[in-house]
């Protein structure tokens, strides 16, 4: 069977949540989500790359069934998570992974990239996010992540998702209704709110300066591509040009039909991201 199968890997006094797809015998790949999402993002995707890879679609603390911090201003931070993801690797003992990153978890793999772990991964993939973060786009996504909504029923949660979550692009049924059921949670009065904590937009005041790397993007060797919806607002044009002109100097794929940030759930989208990663790969 190749899965998914989950997991409670003990990182950092946390307790991180992990989607395995695939088996370990084959090449790894980490998929890691964007900031109030969670590794049940991908499932889509690891489900039609775990012929060929082992799939490692992890919960980032604070999000689905990771552990929450009791430190939030100094663990909810791009710094922190990249300790969690190098402690993870050494959990399954990879030494040589791809990388896959949406938003948050493609600053994660810039990270990764640019510092002592840059060897482990084998290649790199950024889905819509650049070395610098847009105000506006942290002003945007505040609106709807730093409050968690609540809802009394399950198809009201979908609607909600489905509306905020238009950016995403193109999307059938099956995969709207599968990213509901993994992103809801019942409080403690039993409706239905995010599996998430709220405290994790702490990162734009408390380590905001972290979403700012371009030194870091010029220091990255790795091979590299890059993807973008384009009518992004986080990944703006000038962004893109320039990462594109700079550092490891990726190739680009750009989607017309998307915002931030692309889901890569379609079948074509898949097929282009497995020839994308035999391509990259080293």
């Amino acid at each position: 069977m190749n899965g998914p199968r989950f997991s409670f890997v003990p990182v950092m006094d946390h307790e991180v949540h992990v989607t395995e797809w695939g088996t370990p015998d084959k090449p790894a790949l980490v998929m890691w989500h964007g900031l109030a999402r969670t590794g049940r993002d991908f499932d889509e995707i690891a489900a039609a790359l775990s012929e060929e890879y082992f799939v490692l679609c992890p919960d980032m603390i604070g999000r689905g069934l990771s552990s929450w911090s009791d430190n939030p201003e100094a663990e909810y931070s791009i710094e922190y998570y990249t300790g969690v993801a190098s402690d993870l690797l050494d959990h399954y003992g990879l030494d040589r992974v791809a990388w896959f990153g949406t938003s948050m978890g493609a600053l994660i793999g810039m990270r990764l990239a640019s510092g002592p772990d840059a060897d482990r991964l084998s290649c790199l993939l950024v889905n819509d996010i650049g070395p610098d973060v847009p105000e506006a786009a942290i002003r945007r996504i505040l609106t709807y992540v730093a409050d968690l909504p609540v809802f009394s029923r399950f198809a009201e949660a979908e609607a909600w998702l489905r509306a905020v979550y238009t950016p995403f692009g193109p999307a059938g049924d099956a995969f709207w209704q599968r990213m509901a059921r993994s992103s809801m949670r019942r409080n403690r009065e039993g409706r239905l709110t995010l599996h998430y904590d709220p405290k994790i937009t702490v990162q734009f005041t408390a380590s905001r300066h972290e979403l700012t790397m371009w030194d870091r993007w010029q220091r990255i060797k790795t091979p590299t591509h890059l993807f973008r919806g384009q009518q992004s607002d986080l990944l703006t044009a000038d962004i893109c040009k320039r990462m594109l002109e700079s550092g490891p100097r990726p190739a680009l794929t750009e989607f017309a039909d998307c915002g931030h940030a692309p889901t890569l759930s379609r079948e074509a989208d898949i097929a282009l991201l497995r020839t994308c990663l035999a391509d990259l790969r080293r």
